[in-house]
């Protein structure tokens, strides 16, 4: 399962941000203080209770610190508990919220667990969301395809011994150059997404952006694994060679269509005033 997705859940509208850590799911403090006690600073009301309960009764502490996304999109160490102790950690909070809030972990828990024996509904959750969110079934399916893809891909990329994020970046951005002539920064800049937004590039594109996407992923994990390159400048090589199929059809494509396939607006935008346009034909031709 794709986790690009899952790395944010809401309680009573409230951001809880969690990380998939050692076979479960770990939870930033922070936001469960801030769920719980909507104090305007909870990270001085969490650092008291560190130092009023916890270290006081602990060996070791509850909590472990992991790398999650902050408000400006970094990732910075921050204070995470796992189920067992996000229980724990509840009970020494007073709040109203405080059995609601069980409910709702205990529940957020058994939908991994169920995603993880059947992983069908990751997808059928992923379709909801996407639904909710104005999305057509059919660029749904070419989505979620496209993730399956780009897994296939980082797979692919492990095994031939890449393993920093900053390197699968930097593979990313060479495909993504030979087939769009950006990278995903600069396709970012071209559609207005904000630099520091959290917003999916790919959620902004459109179902033909989409397809060649896809395509060059496709082509560059069937060259890697026929070819098996190894280190960074042959695993740039390959992932350029896969780019550049995916940028000729595009080419050839728009050369047929008569237009560019990149596309400032992003799918959501374009599907709205396309549904504006065919509602205002529509009543034309009523009178």
């Amino acid at each position: 399962m794709n986790n690009e997705h899952q790395k944010l859940v809401i309680f009573e509208s409230k951001n809880i941000r969690r990380k998939w850590h050692q076979k479960g799911w770990f939870y930033s403090v922070v936001d469960i203080v801030e769920a719980l006690t909507e104090s305007p600073t909870p990270r001085q009301y969490w650092g008291k209770m560190k130092q009023r309960e916890f270290i006081e009764i602990e060996v070791s502490p509850i909590w472990v610190q992991l790398k999650l996304a902050a408000p400006d999109g970094k990732l910075r160490l921050t204070d995470c508990v796992n189920t067992k102790n996000a229980f724990r950690l509840i009970q020494s909070i007073p709040s109203k919220k405080a059995e609601p809030f069980k409910m709702w972990l205990a529940q957020v828990g058994k939908d991994r667990i169920d995603e993880i024996e059947n992983p069908e509904l990751a997808q059928e959750r992923m379709k909801a969301l996407y639904e909710q969110k104005g999305y057509s079934k059919a660029w749904i399916d070419k989505r979620l395809r496209g993730i399956a893809i780009r897994q296939d891909l980082t797979d692919e990329w492990k095994e031939r011994g890449i393993e920093h994020p900053k390197d699968y970046a930097i593979l990313t951005a060479e495909i993504s150059r030979a087939t769009f002539g950006m990278t995903p920064a600069e396709y970012k800049k071209f559609k207005n997404i904000p630099a520091k937004s959290k917003a999916n590039l790919r959620d902004n594109m459109t179902d033909l952006e989409l397809i060649f996407t896809m395509l060059g992923e496709k082509v560059t994990t069937e060259i890697s694994e026929k070819e098996k390159p190894k280190g960074m400048p042959d695993n740039k090589k390959v992932a350029r060679r896969g780019g550049n199929v995916a940028g000729n059809a595009r080419k050839e494509t728009e050369k047929e269509l008569g237009r560019s396939v990149v596309e400032k607006k992003n799918y959501l935008a374009k599907r709205k005033t396309t549904k504006n346009l065919n509602n205002e034909n529509y009543r034309k031709n009523q009178y």
